[in-house]
């Protein structure tokens, strides 16, 4: 992991923390690797030639912990026989498609980034994280998670913290962590819906549909559309998230909560989006685009302050269409947060 930037985890430590205390093997050992892979500060990785077109590499680990594992599979070669390789081939392909196509962006650092991935890491490992400069994925249990590559808003969103890391640099922590998270889990939704042709009545708004194993009562990770309703399970406990401010949570616990109160900011782009109707990546995506890219938002960003950015980004981008700015800020006004 590069200095400075943190481990960005799809799975909210409080889940395996709670799995942890009821004896759970594989979700210890997960809480073990994520603790380990915080507190590691290595020197970053040799720069990748930058290209003008998708690149990907996709590494296997072997079930180990050794990063980047063995190479197999590179750019234009043929499918292999492992599902995880094709769906972390595929999803990679999926984020740069939606970034390159709605909104002209070359990689996740607008400069032809090559996307890396490694597979199969771990024995068990019951979560997925991008560290910097790479995207990793665990196999998950099979008991409470499936494999994590089989979701592609997963792979979009982990991605995203990688285009948050080279344009806002959204500090990891409280409300600027939570719109962190939020703005991984907004692009992760629309990667997934750009993939599969949705419009925003179409769509789940779900993070991690698919994710949960068998038998698990639960949807999903997370619900844009309806926060604090994704599970409700004996092993899991319930769903936390809050969908509005008066019922933000205080916690030094997950790094001030930033995967519970990213409900608040997720649920205001869901109402944005229905609102304005159709494909939710142009007009409502464009918005949270332009905010989180403009350079004008600062790092320790609160919800105010992001609230702010895209009613700008509305006005800017849309100027002979005063309404859409208006819906910007009556979305964020549903959830508690004043642009004023």
């Amino acid at each position: 992991m590069t200095a400075g930037v943190p481990l960005c985890a799809i799975v909210p430590p409080y889940v395996l923390d709670r799995l942890a205390e009821a004896g759970h093997e594989p979700a210890v050992r997960s809480l073990a690797l994520d603790a380990a892979h915080r507190a590691a500060r290595l020197a970053p990785p040799p720069p990748v030639a930058a290209s003008p077109a998708l690149s990907r590499v996709i590494a296997d680990a072997g079930h180990t912990q050794r990063l980047p594992g063995r190479t197999v599979r590179t750019e234009g070669q043929a499918p292999t026989a492992d599902d995880s390789v094709t769906h972390a081939y595929d999803g990679l392909g999926a984020t740069f498609a939606l970034y390159a196509d709605a909104y002209g962006r070359r990689s996740i650092d607008d400069q032809g980034l090559r996307l890396d991935a490694t597979v199969h890491y771990g024995q068990n490992y019951d979560n997925a994280f991008w560290n910097g400069h790479r995207m990793v994925f665990g196999d998950g249990d099979g008991e409470i998670f499936g494999d994590f590559t089989a979701c592609i808003d997963v792979i979009g969103h982990e991605l995203t913290h990688g285009v948050t890391q080279f344009t806002a640099g959204l500090e990891y922590h409280d409300q600027p962590g939570a719109l962190n998270e939020s703005v991984s889990d907004v692009f992760g939704s629309l990667v997934k819906q750009y993939a599969l042709h949705q419009d925003a009545a179409q769509a789940d708004w779900l993070i991690g549909a698919g994710l949960l194993a068998p038998g698990i009562q639960g949807v999903a990770l997370r619900s844009m559309k309806a926060p604090g309703t994704a599970y409700d399970d004996p092993r899991l406990g319930k769903d936390p998230q809050p969908a509005h401010l008066r019922d933000y949570v205080n916690t030094s616990e997950d790094s001030g909560g930033v995967h519970i109160n990213s409900g608040i900011p997720n649920h205001a782009f869901y109402l944005l989006a229905t609102a304005l109707g159709g494909p939710a990546w142009e007009r409502a995506g464009r918005i949270w685009y332009d905010a989180l890219t403009g350079r004008r938002l600062p790092a320790d960003a609160d919800f105010t302050a992001f609230a702010r950015a895209t009613v700008a980004a509305a006005k800017a981008r849309y100027p002979d269409q005063p309404s859409i700015a208006d819906t910007v800020t009556a979305s964020w006004a549903q959830v508690g947060v004043s642009p004023g």
